[in-house]
C-alpha cells in the first residue's frame, strides 16, 4: 500500500514535493503493471473495440454512433506500433495516468497537497479504471478532459485569465469530441455558478461566451458531419435514451445504483451516499460545494435514467473525478484515514488482480458463468476460418447480419483483398457500417454469407441461389462454443 509521508519535514513546499512524488511514482508503477498486462494478454478485442479500429482506418470527423476522438486516438498509437490488441489498446491506460495527475493537480488547487497525493492514487485504482486500462473506450479520453476542464472552470473562477478561459474551451471541445456526455460540464457550471453568489458574475461574463465559442468551434466540424450524415450520431445518442414504452423501472434503477458500488469502489460510494446525507451547506468548502455540483447531479440524471428507462453501468462516470478528490478530503479531514487505507487496499488488490487476469486470461479456467473474458476470445479464429474461406473464392463478397460481428471480421481479416458488407433489412441505416458499407446488387453478385442465427429467411428469400455450408463452431471456453452459419449466396435482389 502506497505510505505518504504526514509528519513536518522541512518546508511547505518540500512536503509538498514529496506527497507529488509519491503519488507520481505510484500511478507510473500501476501503469508499467497495467501496460505490461496489455502486452502479455492474448485476448480478442471486444466489438466495440474492433468497430473502433476500423473508424481509425477512415480518420473521420465522425461516426455513427460516436465522435472521432477514440478513433484519431486509435490511428495515432497504431501507426507508431503496429495494429495488434497491445497498440489498439495502449492509449487506455496511458490516458487514465494522466486523468489521475490531473486529478492531482484539482486537489491541490482546492485542498493542499496530503489530499491531493491520495486523491491521484485513489482515482488510479478506482476499479472502473482498473477494468477500463484493459480496454479502449469513448470514456477514457473524456474523463482526462472532464478532468482538465474541472481544473480550468477552478482556477477562471478565481483569476478570471484569458488562459484560463481558453483552457476551458479547448477542454471542453475535445471532451465533446470524445463523447456528447461532457454536455453535463457546462450544465452543472451553469448550476454551480446559479446557486454560488460568488461565482454568479461567470454567467453573464465574456469569458463563459469566449469558452463555449471556442468549445463549439472544436466541435463544428463533427457537427458538420454530423449535418452531412443525417445527424447520425445526434440520433443515435438521443435513440440511447430509449423513452419509449412504460417510464417506469425501478429494479433497473436499483441495478444502476448496485453497480455503482463496483464503478467508485464499495468504501467511496458508500462514502458518498453517507456524505450527501449528512451534508450541510452552510458548512460547506468552496472545494465542498463545487465537487458536489460536478458529481451529484450527473449521478441524480442517470439515476432518473435508470428509473425511466435504463442506464449503463459507465454513464456516470464523469461523476467521479471530482467525487474521488471530495470524498478523500472528507474522510482525510475528519480523521478516517483508516477507511481512506482500506479503500485504497481493496483498489489496489482488485487493479492488481484484474491486471493478471488480463496478462493471464489463456491460462484461467473459470466457470462458464464466471468467464468475463469468454466474449474476447474466438474472434481470431473466426478471421482465420473467414479468410481460409476466401481464399477458394475469388471474387467474392462477404456478408455479415450483425455490426459487432463485422467489427470484428474487419479487425480480424485486416490482411484481406475482399470486401465486408453489412445487410441492412430496412434500407434506414441502425449503425456505422449500414450507414458506409451496405450491401447491395453491385456487391451481391457472390456472397458468403457469415451468420449469427441459423436461418434467416428475410435475407436469404432476397438471393436467387442459396446453398448452405453448415455450421462453424469456435470454442470460448471449455464448456462453450460460438456458433456461426455460413451460406454462398448468389445474386442479390
Amino acid at each position: 500500500m502506497l505510505a505518504i509521508p504526514t509528519g513536518s519535514i522541512g518546508s511547505a513546499r518540500l512536503q509538498a514535493g514529496r506527497h507529488a512524488l509519491a503519488a507520481g511514482a505510484f500511478v507510473l508503477g500501476l501503469t508499467a503493471l497495467r501496460v505490461l498486462a496489455l502486452a502479455l494478454s492474448d485476448l480478442d478485442l471486444h466489438g466495440d473495440e474492433a468497430q473502433y479500429w476500423s473508424w481509425a482506418q477512415d480518420p473521420a470527423f465522425g461516426y455513427f454512433s460516436k465522435p472521432p476522438m477514440v478513433a484519431w486516438i486509435i490511428a495515432a498509437t497504431t501507426a507508431v506500433c503496429g495494429d495488434g490488441e497491445f497498440c489498439v489498446r495502449l492509449a487506455s491506460p496511458l490516458i487514465h495516468a494522466l486523468t489521475a495527475g490531473v486529478v492531482f493537480v484539482l486537489a491541490r488547487a482546492l485542498y493542499d497537497a496530503r489530499i491531493a497525493a491520495w486523491s491521484a492514487v485513489t482515482y488510479a485504482t478506482l476499479p472502473a479504471v482498473s477494468f477500463s486500462s484493459g480496454l479502449i473506450s469513448t470514456d477514457v479520453p473524456l474523463l482526462l478532459f472532464w478532468s482538465l476542464a474541472l481544473v480550468a472552470f477552478v482556477h477562471l473562477l478565481r483569476r478570471r485569465g484569458s488562459a484560463w478561459t481558453l483552457a476551458l474551451g479547448v477542454a471542453l471541445g475535445l471532451g465533446l469530441l470524445s463523447k456528447y456526455a461532457m454536455v453535463y460540464f457546462p450544465l452543472c457550471a451553469a448550476a454551480y455558478c446559479a446557486a454560488t453568489p460568488g461565482a454568479r458574475w461567470f454567467l453573464t461574463s465574456r469569458q463563459a461566451l469566449l469558452a463555449l465559442a471556442v468549445a463549439a468551434a472544436i466541435l463544428a466540424p463533427n457537427l458538420l458531419w454530423n449535418l452531412d450524415n443525417g445527424w447520425a450520431t445526434l440520433g443515435h445518442t438521443a435513440a440511447n435514451v430509449n423513452w419509449g414504452g412504460t417510464l417506469f423501472h425501478p429494479v433497473k434503477m436499483l441495478e444502476f445504483l448496485g453497480a455503482q458500488f463496483g464503478v467508485f469502489g464499495p468504501i467511496l460510494f458508500a462514502g458518498l451516499l453517507w456524505w450527501l446525507a449528512t451534508w450541510r451547506p452552510r458548512r460547506a468548502s468552496e472545494g465542498e460545494r463545487l465537487l458536489l455540483f460536478f458529481s451529484v447531479p450527473v449521478l441524480a440524471l442517470m439515476v432518473i435514467q435508470a428509473l425511466l428507462s435504463r442506464a449503463h453501468a459507465n454513464w456516470a462516470a464523469v461523476a467521479y473525478p471530482g467525487a474521488t478528490v471530495a470524498i478523500l478530503a472528507w474522510l482525510l479531514h475528519h480523521g478516517r484515514d483508516r477507511l481512506a487505507k482500506l479503500s485504497l487496499g481493496l483498489h489496489v488488490f482488485a487493479a492488481v488482480g484484474i491486471s493478471g487476469a488480463i496478462a493471464a486470461a489463456s491460462a484461467l479456467t473459470l466457470p462458464a458463468s464466471l468467464d468475463a473474458f469468454a466474449r474476447l476470445r474466438g474472434w481470431d479464429q473466426l478471421g482465420r476460418e473467414v479468410a481460409a474461406r476466401m481464399a477458394e473464392r475469388p471474387g467474392t463478397t462477404v456478408l455479415s447480419d450483425d455490426r459487432m460481428i463485422m467489427a470484428e471480421l474487419l479487425y480480424y481479416t485486416r490482411e484481406r483483398d475482399f470486401p465486408i458488407v453489412i445487410w441492412d433489412p430496412d434500407g434506414v441505416p441502425g449503425n456505422h457500417y449500414e450507414l458506409t458499407a451496405p450491401l447491395d446488387a453491385e456487391n451481391g453478385a457472390r456472397v458468403l454469407y457469415v451468420a449469427r442465427w441459423r436461418d434467416y429467411g428475410a435475407l436469404l428469400a432476397r438471393f436467387q441461389t442459396v446453398r448452405p455450408l453448415g455450421a462453424l463452431e469456435i470454442p470460448t471456453h471449455p464448456e462453450r462454443v460460438r456458433t456461426f452459419y455460413l451460406y454462398d449466396l448468389a445474386n442479390f435482389q
